[in-house]
């Protein structure tokens, strides 16, 4: 490694929980939901507080499939559908305020920051959208398909594409600041953790990459593919792979502490983890929700859905909520694994929940648009 670079990801992380602490009380302040796991650190955290017996408010029929997760911020509601485009709803009632035409289908989530929407498309165009207009600032066109979500730092943006690199632009120009090419195809979004940013990938391994300039800090060995975003709480980071594993990360010893793989069901992980104190909570195509111990991988407890299960949890309190294929949005309480509250949609889901305001915002795979409140 070069620069010193050891001492320099050990300074970065031990001022990453600082770093997660003060972002979460901005988004706590805005009560918003910026991007796809709802902060830098992609750890599934809600600051909102929910209803225990949710009611729908309204629904918007988007007239295509979605399978973005909705990004909520200035009274707007944010996303992507598979009729190539982008749509802001009113958050209050649900109505149309305007549509943006991308090249191609949309699965990459949407992020907002400071009045601009960035997502990407499956023609591999990155877009960056006035929030207020629905017109385009810039796009920025890589090499493949973009279904990873963006992060923002500072004055850049950061995301992945299946052209196998990992991309940091000027928020304000779209200009590249630097790009890593990694082994594989980048799925899932970057996370941050002070100075440096991190991603999973299909090479199977999780990179970690200074922020300032793009050099390489290291690679994990995750022993195979990811597809998942990877949540970071202080020094540790947790990612589900294709091998049917859920694995723990040290990142300030760059080793992977801990694997779970459930006992007899060996299916792979498409969803991110939500990650608390005392839990990381991720469902899999094994139709399961697993919660597990943080420091050990154990298994805390299990709820099996009947369906399979892409759509990230995301914890609001002492509960997650989360969608399932089966076309169910169902609150399963943190103590008991159990649920508490669902709704069914009719329709199969993979998008993620976003929360904000007390609402609940989750689109389907018939392309309603749901809040409940």
């Amino acid at each position: 490694m070069k620069r010193g670079n050891l001492k320099m990801l050990s300074r970065s992380l031990l001022g990453s929980l600082a770093l997660s602490l003060s972002v979460t009380t901005s988004l706590a302040a805005s009560d918003s939901w910026p991007l796809f796991r709802g902060n830098v650190q992609q750890n599934g955290i809600a600051t909102s507080k929910l209803s225990e017996n949710l009611e729908v408010l309204w629904t918007y029929d988007a007239g295509a499939d979605i399978e973005s997760t909705a990004a909520i911020a200035d009274g707007k509601v944010f996303l992507g559908t598979f009729d190539a485009k982008l749509i802001a709803l009113d958050f209050k009632t649900g109505e149309l305020l305007w549509s943006y035409a991308a090249e191609s289908e949309i699965q990459s989530s949407p992020t907002f920051w400071e009045g601009t929407v960035y997502f990407g498309d499956e023609y591999g165009i990155f877009h960056a959208v006035d929030a207020d207009s629905g017109k385009a600032n810039w796009t920025f066109e890589t090499e493949a398909e973009i279904i990873s979500s963006a992060t923002v730092h500072g004055d850049r943006v950061l995301f992945g594409s299946y052209d196998n690199r990992l991309y940091a632009l000027d928020r304000k120009s779209g200009k590249l600041a630097w790009q890593v090419e990694t082994d594989g195809y980048v799925h899932g979004a970057p996370a941050i953790a002070g100075d440096v940013t991190m991603v999973s990938g299909c090479d199977g391994y999780l990179w970690l990459v200074a922020l300032d300039d793009g050099e390489v800090i290291h690679k994990i060995d995750l022993g195979g593919q990811a597809g998942s975003t990877p949540a970071v709480v202080g020094d540790r980071a947790f990612v589900g792979t294709f091998e049917n594993r859920v694995l723990g990360v040290d990142l300030a010893e760059r080793r992977v502490m801990w694997a779970y793989e459930h006992p007899t069901r060996k299916f792979p992980y498409y969803s991110s983890a939500a990650v608390t104190d005392d839990l990381v909570i991720i469902g899999g195509r094994d139709k399961i929700l697993h919660a597990l111990d943080p420091k050990t991988g154990e298994s805390v407890w299990d709820w099996n859905s009947g369906g399979r299960i892409d759509s990230s949890a995301v914890v609001v309190g002492d509960r997650a909520y989360l969608g399932t294929k089966r076309g169910q949005v169902v609150a399963i309480g943190l103590e008991s694994g159990e649920p508490v509250w669902e709704f069914d949609t009719g329709s199969a889901i993979v998008a993620s929940p976003s929360v904000a305001q007390g609402k609940l915002v989750i689109g389907t795979l018939d392309g309603v648009v749901y809040c409940f409140g």
